[in-house]
């Protein structure tokens, strides 16, 4: 059959609207897809987990762009494959029972030169991609498997006894020193080679060759694009990160669920990157590292982009395992502007609330509005602000004191402010609150009002200035409520 049956078939998508401050609104535009559908199954594609279906994946893209777009219409089936390149004026949609199953060998995912507006890295292809892309969508009720645990490293501590010895029957090689184990000798061995040639500067493809499986590809990843939805379908099982929207405009992710271990290495399920309007709406994450995060690049680089994530909308969404359900950080050198967290559930997070950074990072966090969150068993801080970020104390004590020794304030210091919290019930945290800034660089203007935490351990205050909260309710068994140093301008008083 031809790949280029057309049928009348509407595509409709959503439109998301945006609340700056408590009034003024702005609307995120919603892509626009010719009424035109191919099958994938016309254009030589086999559901049967077995025959690769790259080819026909570039077939009926190609061919539905030269009609000017529609929707690619995935069937119930398999459909093994290697890398898929999105195309501008189309929909990858994916019917329920469809499951789109990525290649672990990583011959098939070239190493390339990825240029964020002149920041460039070299880095493998991802499973799926798109640059400069207008009107691109993801639906359906599929699932999408990224082929990552081909890809990723494990740690033995967030194995059991027995998944620990049947991982390293499996194959691989453990690094013993640092108990991690590794899908290969060269993925064990170009962890360190790869950040040397990065450190290097290196952007010649071959010297990264023979490290290869150490480059971890971001499973779905797009940069520069315009009206881009994701809605419905599963995103599972990746090499890096699951979704990393780039430099984009107009991101629509509704309903939307990421489904990975809890022990996937760097899993984060949303990772939104200096991208302007976008609504987060009614998804579901499970992951092994951050769950919605927001960032706005790395350091110098992330600073001489400038592009700030901003005018974003996260509303009705569920976080189960994560290192952090919301989170800012800790790259967000570009800064980070005008965001809404409504009605969220944390549950079984490590931390709730997360907002992290380090020296060195820069850019401006503010106009941030967070209401209506509950969360249950949160193992570290259900509310963390930690400006140590990549020391010891971040990953496994969030609640750890920061360095006390005032640094010079340059463009490098990070700057978190106008940051206003309500209505949060958590039961049962390792550390309620954790306020630190840094000595040189108070937080500054964080409200807390109408929230009511149990925990362990109470609240730590330190490095801030015009804070206020307003019913704040502690419940902790060991320590004080409440310690703080280095408090100006604030009103700290909890319920007892």
């Amino acid at each position: 059959m031809s790949c280029c049956r057309a049928i009348l078939a509407a595509v409709t998508v959503g439109v998301g609207c945006l609340a700056r401050g408590e009034g003024k609104a702005s609307q995120v535009a919603a892509p626009k897809i010719p009424a035109r559908e191919m099958n994938l199954a016309d254009c030589g594609g086999v559901g049967n987990g077995v025959q690769s279906n790259t080819e026909a994946f570039a077939k009926a893209f190609a061919a539905l762009s030269e009609r000017g777009g529609g929707r690619l219409t995935v069937p119930p089936g398999i459909w093994l494959t290697g890398p898929i390149k999105l195309r501008s004026n189309i929909n990858l949609h994916l019917e329920r029972g469809a499951l789109i199953k990525f290649s672990g060998d990583y011959r098939l995912y070239p190493l390339t030169v990825i240029d964020r507006q002149g920041e460039k890295e070299v880095d493998s292809v991802s499973p799926i991609s798109g640059e400069e892309l207008e009107n691109v969508a993801i639906t359906g009720s599929g699932i999408i498997d990224g082929g990552g645990d081909a890809w990723r490293p494990v740690k033995k501590g967030k194995l059991t006894e027995d998944e620990w010895k049947a991982l390293t029957k499996s194959g691989g090689v453990v690094d013993e020193k640092g108990g991690v184990w590794y899908p290969s000798k060269a993925a064990l061995d170009g962890d360190n080679a790869v950040a040397e040639l990065k450190t290097r500067g290196s952007l010649n493809v071959d010297d990264y060759r023979p490290f290869q499986e150490a480059l971890r590809p971001k499973m779905l990843r797009l940069i520069g694009c315009r009206k881009v939805l994701l809605e419905g379908v599963t995103f599972q099982n990746p090499p890096n990160w699951t979704m990393n929207p780039s430099l984009c405009e107009d991101v629509s992710i509704l309903n939307v669920t990421v489904h990975n271990s809890p022990a996937a290495q760097n899993s984060d399920a949303l990772d939104l990157e200096s991208c302007r309007r976008a609504i987060i709406r009614g998804c579901i994450f499970d992951t092994g590292d951050d769950g919605i995060c927001i960032k706005s690049g790395k350091d110098a680089a992330g600073r001489r982009i400038g592009m700030p994530t901003e005018d974003v909308l996260i509303e009705d969404c569920t976080v189960y395992h994560a290192h952090g359900g919301f989170t800012i950080g800790s790259e967000m050198s570009g800064g980070v502007r005008n965001v809404r967290v409504n009605n969220c559930t944390f549950m079984g997070t490590n931390i709730g609330l997360r907002f992290k950074s380090r020296r060195g990072r820069g850019g401006v966090v503010e106009e941030i509005y967070v209401s209506n969150i509950l969360m249950v068993d949160i193992s570290h801080a259900a509310i963390s602000f930690n400006f140590s970020y990549g020391d010891k104390s971040s990953g496994e004590e969030p609640d750890a004191a920061t360095d006390t020794k005032i640094q010079p304030i340059t463009e490098g210091t990070p700057k978190f402010r106008d940051i206003h919290i309500e209505n949060v019930i958590c039961r049962g945290a390792g550390s309620a609150i954790v306020l630190e800034g840094l000595p040189e660089m108070p937080l500054r203007g964080i409200t807390l009002k109408n929230v009511s935490i149990t925990a362990e351990k109470g609240a730590i205050v330190k490095d801030v200035e015009n804070v206020s909260f307003e019913n704040v309710r502690v419940e902790n068994k060991t320590g004080e409520m409440l310690t703080s140093s280095r408090v100006k301008n604030s009103k700290l008083d909890l319920v007892k």
